[in-house]
């Protein structure tokens, strides 16, 4: 177990739910019994280390662990040196700066000399001093939002997703400092690079997929040129001829985001049998 290469992930929340699924849907299966720290990967010298979000950084530039998943919010906190390998395309949030809908500020220069609490003092302090605002920072690991009402803070900064927690606690949002997301981190002490890249190529299959969908459709084959304006694919799309020669079927990948505009605009030049199927893994 000593030369396995060690694969940190959160041991709890949504980060470690979204952490174990892409690693499973690459391939790298294992199984965590309650209350343990460690699991083994089957059928790969990889093991899995269950840690806290924060603590990720830390121990991947100590090279206790050689890859890490934890959020880009908690790296560029940690100012650890670490080499970012890739975004995972989840967890995406916005960390902001945020004050009492009452109050009468509306630039961050007017914070100077006020109390901010936040859970990212080293990111706070680096933006408030750039906009010539400094600060008393409140430190907390938690429940920032409600620092406010409890008379601790003039302002929070805190991570924001949909904002209605910021509504609940009648907070606005005064601007935004940064967005994140969740990340794949590589210790610069790593104990096997070659796996450690086949594990990012793995894992790049599956980020891949899940931004694609296979499109399936049957098209005049007069049209065909249109269609593949509409549908270009990855690379090209892949076509072939039907039993009626004057038709044609096109296989192709479309960004999932495109997918029902695409079958509007292959419907209206008479495509037909449009079909959408998710893509699990794929390899480009």
């Amino acid at each position: 177990m000593e030369q396995n290469l060690r694969i940190g992930v959160p041991s709890k929340g949504r980060l470690s739910e979204l952490a174990t699924q892409l690693l499973n849907r690459a391939g790298l299966q294992f199984r965590r019994q309650e209350r343990t720290l460690f699991a083994l990967v089957k059928q790969l010298p990889i093991d899995i280390i269950f840690l806290r979000a924060d603590d990720i950084p830390t121990l991947c530039a100590e090279g206790a662990i050689d890859l890490g998943i934890t959020g880009s919010d908690l790296v560029e906190e940690s100012r650890q040196d670490v080499q970012l390998r890739m975004p995972l395309g989840v967890g995406r949030c916005r960390l902001s700066l945020c004050v009492p809908d009452s109050a009468e500020i509306n630039s961050c220069k007017q914070l100077d000399g006020k109390r901010v609490a936040t859970s990212f003092p080293q990111v706070t302090r680096d933006f408030l001093e750039k906009h010539e605002a400094r600060v008393h920072l409140v430190e907390l690991s938690g429940s920032v939002e409600i620092m406010i009402s409890l008379g601790v803070a003039d302002a929070i900064v805190d991570l924001v997703e949909t904002g209605s927690t910021l509504a609940a606690n009648q907070l606005r949002v005064l601007t935004d400092i940064g967005s994140y997301e969740t990340v794949l981190i590589q210790s610069k002490k790593c104990r096997s690079q070659e796996l450690a890249d086949r594990v990012v190529r793995r894992l790049e299959g599956v980020v891949i997929a899940r931004d694609y969908s296979l499109l399936e459709y049957n098209v005049p084959r007069a049209k065909l040129a249109e269609a593949e304006q509409i549908t270009p694919g990855y690379n090209s799309p892949t076509v072939n001829t039907l039993e009626d020669p004057s038709w044609c079927s096109v296989r192709v990948m479309v960004p999932s985001k495109d997918v029902i505009a695409a079958m509007e605009q292959l419907e209206a030049i008479g495509a037909s049998a449009i079909l959408e199927t998710e893509i699990g893994n794929c390899r480009l």
